[in-house]
């Protein structure tokens, strides 16, 4: 019998050496080392090492991965991952947007698993047994798993990793099937070995299946073998796959909320949705990757009939759009057919008869014929579970002697039923402790073979399976700490924290807090639900009385303040009062004091959202801090409590942005996006790296998507628009800027603060950057004045932030009230802060000196406290209106040297039609 290195830790048996396989046990060693939980993980595989399986054992390096390196690390919560790993093993060619050979990505699993065990230091082992499953038992709490040489392993939970089964072989007619010049699967080990090295019958192969496969297969023996093979490829469509864009594009991700639940409505609207995004940007592939993010809440609002239905007339359509090819292997099939050296026509095998010389002569339905050394199956996997002769799945389906099965199939046999990935029996109840992942959950989710999709299942598999072997304790409310599998005595938030209240507002409470976290409107309607279905409950008073008087939303600061006090006091644990205690500091004592309390009480509580949301500078909140780098270390010392969670990438993503590093920040912005296409925070974050990274035409179409589909209920819709009008100012379109201010941006659409950042802001913007002086048409821009009439007076003349008061003084600026913004400027001086009194106020004299006609003076003043301007807070396009006013003054004054120099930078940076014609008419 075989055993387990230390049979007295919890044992986990994964079944699958492949990549379902190695990163469920990847994640269940990261679970477990970040939980001090002690375990031995035992995988299951005949191969001699973990980590090769189908996809990744190629030794062919034409063989490439069909996703970029960017979609392809092992740890959602460091979406770059895989390609710093390349970048270190292969500095020269590594990209984000490469496609690397797969077995370059095998080795990356293997040696991203060894680290992590390194890590763990034995308190996670990895036993490889190099046998075959072939049945399960229960064994009381657990499982014991049956091996092909009798022996058996006893485990406490079992992970059915298998991947995706071998090609399917029943259109071959028996002659064929028969054959020894028949592959039936190109992937088993050496199968094609003897292909290359044949020297003898008739050098052409026919490929049956122009898939990837087919792809992979083609490469593969035009390369290495006789020069004068010609490869036919034939299938139902006669057609390779699709290639991959040329350069990365942000998916499209749908809003599907309306989209119906048949088969028929949700047709029609991906067809709408892909023509859609067609003709606004150009290209179909972005609106199919970000439907890929949907396919599975689509595929889950479906009859068993409909999905039968897609199966039927739909699937061979989606996968050839949703399974494409890189743009090198592209490039190579297309120089080989060119040449003659491969073949695609649409075509099925109808007969065949051996060759006197060897090989076949193969009759196609149209009734032509092949005379072939070889025919090579290169059709998908097979669809049914029931039909693959697997000896664990069908001893999972047998009737066993109670009369039930432990498994069911899904839709169509395509995998097992499973709730949340635990088996489901054939009572629908989840009586042992086994998971299934990947290929064996596509009948229930469809898109579930991809290394995205089993990467987020293999770390959502490993939590709860520890849940449920080894729970952490927990404490209740009366203070016991008690097992994990003891029932929760109150209500938690989204984070898992406790909440002093009843099940219905807590309800209310947390689709608040999801709205918050999302950036939607709405938030403080949840919130005063929740107060309403439980007048006691202080979390929901606090969160109104925060809100209010951190983002102005509509509420009684006070009077949510004191009913929040009163409750905390009658109910309330240490996390609660502490929050309450916070708003309380932030309301009534000084900024300093509040933003002291805010970060002590996210360091003592960092999974607290609200208290987080209030500390991190945002679009809705100004945080606890002007300085940059304090911004970024608050960001950063929160991994620890988030890991991979959405919203923390989300946060992550906009940091990175602001620290220019625009790869990371725009793999994480997608990661999180993946996750919840409405989170505002992420869309903000991806927005600055188009910008920054001069994707103008990309950005604006990403953008007005988004805005569309997926910020339909965004709170700061106007600064998303004002994101997108930069891309168009960029590429110097000034006719849709228009149409965008008027139509998003101008009053009553924007008022309050909103119209001074945003559409103050862009106002000025447009008018220095057009202007006659560079050459340019100098459209008319809006007039300013109902903007500034939208604003508090107080807010112009005695603005409390610094990046407030830079946006005060472009609005005053273009009014040309050179009078108020000189008085704008003693106010910074007499506020006592020193960026409002040494940066801010200069800005303020600035702009009164260019509106006074002293071009040079002002130029001066700008060029003094430019290396000084990101104290003021905000982000860096933000920050650029004032380097635009710089370089309006220092062409004004003809100080046209110092503008060519700026104009230059900037066009290093990033691509800009408006700064390239500038600089050429400088």
């Amino acid at each position: 019998m075989h055993t387990t290195p230390e049979t007295s830790r919890p044992v986990v048996i994964v079944v699958g050496g492949g990549a379902s396989g190695l990163l469920t046990s990847l994640h269940l060693v990261r679970t477990a080392g970040r939980r001090s939980t002690r375990l031995d993980v035992v995988v299951v595989d005949p191969t001699p090492r973990v980590g090769t399986g189908t996809a990744f054992g190629t030794t062919d390096d034409d063989h490439l991965l069909n996703v970029p390196a960017a979609g392809m690390s092992a740890l959602p919560e460091d979406p770059g991952h895989f390609v710093a790993w390349r970048r270190r093993t292969s500095p020269r060619t590594a990209q984000p947007y490469e496609f690397v050979p797969r077995r370059e990505y095998g080795r990356y699993l293997d040696e991203t698993l060894r680290a992590a065990l390194a890590e763990s230091a034995g308190d996670v082992t990895l036993t490889h047994l190099p046998r075959t499953a072939v049945s399960v038992d229960r064994d009381a709490d657990g499982v014991r798993v049956g091996l092909d040489d009798g022996a058996s392993v006893r485990g406490d939970a079992l992970v059915l990793g298998t991947g995706l089964p071998g090609p399917a072989a029943d259109w071959a007619p028996p002659e064929l099937a028969g054959s020894a010049f028949f592959v039936p699967d190109p992937w088993a080990p050496g199968a094609l070995d003897v292909l290359v090295r044949d020297r003898v019958g008739p050098a052409d192969v026919l490929l049956v299946g122009t898939g990837l496969t087919g792809v992979d297969v083609a490469l593969t023996l035009t390369r290495d073998s006789r020069p004068e093979r010609v490869v036919h490829a034939v299938s139902r469509s006669g057609r390779f796959p699709h290639r991959h864009a040329s350069a990365m594009l942000p998916p499209a991700i749908p809003e599907i909320g309306d989209w119906g639940g048949t088969v028929a409505s949700i047709r029609e609207r991906a067809r709408q949705h892909l023509a859609q995004v067609a003709a606004d940007g150009g290209d179909w592939r972005p609106a199919v990757d970000g439907l890929r993010f949907q396919v599975s809440a689509l595929w889950n609002r479906l009859s068993e009939e409909d999905r039968l239905t897609f199966l039927t007339e739909d699937a061979a359509g989606w996968n050839r759009l949703r399974h494409r090819m890189s743009p090198a292997s592209h490039h190579r099939v297309g120089r080989l057919v060119e040449d003659g050296r491969v073949t695609v026509a649409a075509g099925q095998v109808t007969a065949v008869e051996p060759l006197i010389q060897g090989g076949l002569r193969v009759r196609l339905d149209d009734g032509s014929t092949r005379d072939v050394g070889w025919v090579v199956n290169c059709t998908g996997p097979r669809q049914d579970v029931r039909r693959l002769h697997d000896p664990l799945l069908d001893d999972l389906l047998r009737t066993r002697s109670h009369g039930q099965s432990l498994a069911v199939v899904a839709t169509a046999g395509m995998g097992l039923r499973t709730a949340d990935g635990r088996l489901l029996d054939f009572t629908g109840r989840t009586a042992l402790p086994v998971w299934a992942l990947g290929a064996l959950r596509r009948g229930e989710l469809w898109e579930s073979t991809a290394v995205p999709e089993i990467r987020a299942q293999a770390v959502g598999l490993a939590a709860a399976l520890l849940d449920t072997i080894a729970p952490l304790p927990r404490r209740l409310a009366d203070g016991r700490l008690v097992s994990g599998r003891h029932p929760i005595a109150r209500p938690r938030d989204l984070l898992g924290l406790p909440l002093s209240t009843s099940a219905d507002a807590a309800l209310a409470y947390n689709a608040g807090l999801e709205r918050l976290m999302r950036l939607q409107d709405g938030a403080d309607e949840k919130f005063r639900e929740a107060t309403e279905l439980d007048p006691g409950f202080a979390l929901a008073h606090a969160a109104l009385a925060m809100l209010g008087h951190e983002s102005d939303a509509p509420t009684d600061v006070a009077a949510e303040l004191d009913a929040a006090a009163d409750a905390v006091r009658a109910r309330g644990d240490d996390r609660e009062r502490s929050l309450v205690e916070v708003v309380r500091t932030r309301v009534h004592e000084p900024r300093r004091d509040g933003d002291a309390a805010l970060l002590a009480h996210v360091a003592a509580y960092p999974r607290d959202v609200l208290a987080v949301s209030a500390a991190v500078p945002t679009i809705a909140f100004s945080g606890v801090t002007d300085a940059r780098r304090e911004a970024w270390e608050l960001v950063e010392g929160l991994a620890p409590a988030y890991g991979d969670h959405w919203w923390y990438l989300s946060l992550l993503a906009f940091t990175r942005q602001d620290q220019s590093r625009f790869e990371e920040a725009g793999l994480l912005a997608e990661s999180a996006l993946a996750c919840e296409p409405a989170s505002g925070h992420a869309a903000h974050a991806l927005a600055h790296v188009l910008y920054e990274t001069g994707q103008h035409e990309t950005g604006k179409v990403w953008l007005d998507h988004w805005i569309a589909e997926n910020g339909r209920s965004a709170n700061h819709r106007a600064h998303f628009s004002w994101h997108a009008a930069l891309h168009e100012l960029a590429l110097g379109d000034t006719e849709a800027v228009r149409h965008r201010y008027y139509a998003e941006l101008a009053p009553p659409t924007v008022n309050g603060v909103r119209s001074l950042v945003d559409a103050a802001s862009l106002l000025w913007r447009w008018r220095v950057a057009t202007a006659a002086c560079w050459g340019l048409d100098g459209d008319p821009v809006p007039p300013v004045e109902p903007v500034l009439a939208a604003v508090d007076p107080e807010l112009l003349d005695a603005p409390g932030t610094p990046f407030t008061a830079v946006h005060a003084a472009v609005a005053l600026a273009t009014a040309g009230d050179a009078d108020r913004l000189l008085r704008l400027a003693g106010h910074c001086r007499g506020t006592g802060d020193p960026t409002m009194a040494s940066v801010v106020a200069p800005v303020c004299e600035a702009f009164a000196a260019l509106t006074a006609g002293d071009h040079g003076g002002a130029a001066a003043l700008l060029a003094e406290v430019m290396p000084r301007l990101d104290e003021v807070g905000g982000s860096a396009a933000q920050r650029e209106v004032v380097e635009e006013t710089l370089l309006y003054c220092l062409r004004r004054s003809g100080q046209l040297a110092p503008a060519r120099d700026i104009l230059a930078s900037r066009l290093d940076r990033r691509e800009s039609t408006l700064d390239g014609l500038r600089r050429a008419n400088v």
